[in-house]
């Protein structure tokens, strides 16, 4: 590697708290060059790898994969985290010059043909080699990657192939990049009272602070950041203005000019179907498939569709209900989006008699934070300390040390929780560096998780209970990678399959409402009074409330995103969408969860032809939540053990199906998701009156 005097050694030499980076020594304009360092280092280590003149064997050719190109993988850790969680016209940039640059590398090494000999020749005696589960697991992760990276194909069809990656690459960045410039450009900045009518003062000083951001100081500022639209449109009684911000938020990426991503999905649809042909598939669905527990498009639709008929007409009853609400107050206007979540508020205050604004001051970050933490330490022996003081990637950002029983570190963990305008929206997981016990070249054996947590919550931090569940939902995640016990990092964590991956994320929600987990953490922030158990059975009985419109909004994206990508040609991305939706018999007061020009989770994110992945997760976390219900103990030991072990641990050294044997003895029906869900009941089911 050229000498580390040519860029910023901070950023491949670690030697912070417990490894940690030193983000306190790092600047924006440090990557590029660090970039090309790190690139050609890697394309380096790869010669040696595919010209090594002796047979291949596991240790010569697959963990030197393994191993490989670590300098590359710490310069893009940081990098990426920048560019999602705290952005700038710099890194913005070089974001649009690196990410084609590295689909380019690494197609590049998935087309090195005396690299793939080495892998193939593997992967045929792979019977032979004496290789452990977690070791064919390993190689055959290798093994398919090259083969979708288009190893097998002549070198016309190679090349065809890299310039698409390079160009999707290219797109995707742009994709997300559209997304965030409209979110920053829009808000809806209020001063006088009457446009403030009902909203709750945590709302009211969420706003001000966002209108300070803005230089408004004095005003109330309607971003289109989550924490702040949502409950605008849930509390505002003026219907105008939550026309006005509903259909602004509604609109990012399909605003006429260059932020617009209706040509850049046309395009991107387009050449993924390329992809896919190119690879022997018969569409791009096929080949996002091909590794996953669902396998096909028609076992997601099937359990999509089952859902969406048990979702619209939950949702056909629930309208009639604010339609009722609606004449109450004397009104004629029929129901429409931006009037939902106003009016299921007022029914559901009405109907469990609490609102949203009477139980966001029992919910503080702070003590949901500490609720996390407490209940993985119930269920698996694990601590954090904070560390003040310890700088990060933005003043906002806290470090943890994860410690066991025995008071062992097994993971650092990094918190991130507060919107701003340098973050692109929603929430998420990542890791800077994931765990392994493999030799490294510089010395270090094996490497700890240092893993973060990434969400966009308005200040002052009193949260709704959709951003408690989020924030436990995100440190399930971070848990999936934390206590992840593996040799090998390619299979370390989160390393698994698209439908499984969100398994150990949405099981972990269901700790947030355990009783005694409420009763303990919920606490007023202004008297320190815990929730009275009145409004404690009001909250549990009000879990299923408004699931109609829920389901209705996240299938009917699930559904779009696998008519997009189960398809030959897409010409109008929009015209299809608009198809999909008449067909299902979209509701037209509700709208899909991410319409098509903002839908990052399929066109940024990595979840083409996933997106129903939650969905599939959530039969298992419904399942497996119900193993520890059957016990009568929400935190059994034996059932926590058997979790640990069998899911949290193991990340994809063994099949996901494999996986969830092991923990529940048994594949999961949808039933209990159902169930859960509010969509059915038992007795429905079953046949049974019982």
């Amino acid at each position: 590697m050229p000498s580390p005097h040519d860029f910023n050694p901070a950023l491949i030499t670690w030697d912070g708290l417990h490894g940690l980076p030193r983000f306190d020594a790092l600047d924006d304009g440090d990557f590029a060059a660090a970039f090309e360092a790190a690139l050609a280092a890697h394309e380096n280590e790869i010669d040696e790898i595919a010209g090594n003149g002796d047979a291949p064997t596991f240790d010569n050719t697959v963990v030197a994969l393994e191993i490989a190109g670590d300098a590359l993988s710490r310069v893009s850790a940081l990098f990426w985290n920048k560019a999602g969680a705290h952005t700038n016209d710099v890194i913005q940039a070089l974001e649009r010059e690196i990410s084609p640059k590295m689909s380019r590398h690494y197609s590049k090494i998935g087309m090195n043909a005396a690299l793939f000999a080495r892998i193939d020749t593997l992967w045929e005696n792979r019977e032979t080699l004496g290789l452990t589960l977690e070791q064919t697991r390993v190689l055959e992760r290798h093994w398919k990657g090259f083969v979708k990276s288009g190893a097998k194909l002549d070198k016309a069809e190679q090349e065809k192939l890299a310039a698409i990656n390079e160009k999707l690459a290219a797109l995707g960045t742009q994709f997300g990049q559209n997304v965030l410039a409209d979110e920053k450009a829009w808000a809806l900045v209020l001063s006088d009272s009457a446009e403030l009518e009902g909203l709750p003062e945590f709302l009211r000083d969420a706003m001000a602070a966002a209108a300070r951001e803005r230089g408004e100081e004095g005003k109330y500022a309607v971003t289109l950041s989550r924490s702040i639209i949502e409950p605008f449109l849930t509390f505002s009684e003026r219907r105008d203005l939550r026309e006005q911000a509903f259909k602004a938020w509604v609109a990012r990426g399909e605003n006429d000019g260059e932020t617009d991503n209706r040509a850049v999905i046309r395009e991107m649809l387009a050449l993924r179907h390329q992809v896919a042909t190119l690879l022997g598939y018969g569409n791009f669905a096929e080949l996002k498939l091909d590794n996953t527990m669902a396998k096909t498009a028609d076992a997601v639709n099937d359990l999509l569709k089952a859902v969406w008929a048990r979702a619209v007409k939950r949702a056909g009853e629930e309208e009639a209900d604010i339609a009722a609400l609606i004449t109450e107050e004397g009104r004629n206007h029929e129901v429409m989006p931006w009037d939902w979540r106003h009016y299921a508020e007022k029914i559901r205050a009405r109907k469990f008699d609490f609102s949203e604004a009477e139980l966001k001051p029992y919910l503080q970050l702070e003590k949901i934070i500490e609720a996390c933490f407490d209940v993985a330490g119930r269920l698996f022996g694990i601590r954090a300390v904070e560390k003040k003081g310890v700088a990060a990637y933005h003043p906002d950002v806290r470090v943890f040390e994860i410690r066991d029983r025995e008071d062992k570190l097994v993971a650092l963990f990094l918190g991130d929780y507060f919107a701003r305008s340098s973050k692109r929206s929603g929430a998420w997981m990542s890791s800077l560096q994931s765990q392994h016990r493999l030799e490294l070249k510089n010395g270090r054996h094996g490497e700890l998780p240092i893993i973060y947590n990434v969400c966009n919550f308005a200040k002052p931090a009193l949260l709704s209970l959709d951003d408690a569940r989020t924030l436990f939902h995100e440190f399930g995640h971070a848990l999936h990678g934390m206590l992840s016990n593996v040799t090998y990092p390619s299979v370390a964590g989160t390393g698994v399959s698209r439908d499984f991956v969100e398994l150990p994320s949405q099981l972990y929600e269901h700790w947030l409402t355990v009783p005694d987990i409420l009763k303990r953490y919920a606490v007023h922030v202004e008297t320190g009074e815990p929730m009275p158990q009145a409004l404690l059975d009001k909250v549990l009985a009000a879990r299923t409330f408004n699931a109609g419109f829920n389901t209705v909004e996240f299938t009917s994206s699930a559904l779009v995103d696998m008519a997009f990508h189960t398809r030959e040609a897409v010409e109008d991305p929009m015209a299809v969408q608009a198809e999909v939706l008449a067909e299902i018999g979209m509701p037209k007061s509700i709208v899909m969860r991410h319409a098509t020009p903002h839908f990052q989770h399929i066109f940024s994110g990595g979840y083409s032809a996933g997106y129903y992945s939650y969905m599939w997760s959530e039969v298992l976390d419904a399942d497996a939540f119900a193993a520890f219900e059957e016990t009568g103990d929400a935190f059994n030991g034996e059932m926590a053990r058997k979790l640990k072990d069998n899911i949290y641990s193991v990340g994809g050294s063994v099949d996901p199906e494999d996986a969830y044997k092991a923990f529940r003895g048994k594949l999961p029906s949808p039933d209990a998701m159902l169930v859960k869900k509010g969509l059915s009941t038992f007795e429905e089911l079953t046949g049974s009156d019982a």
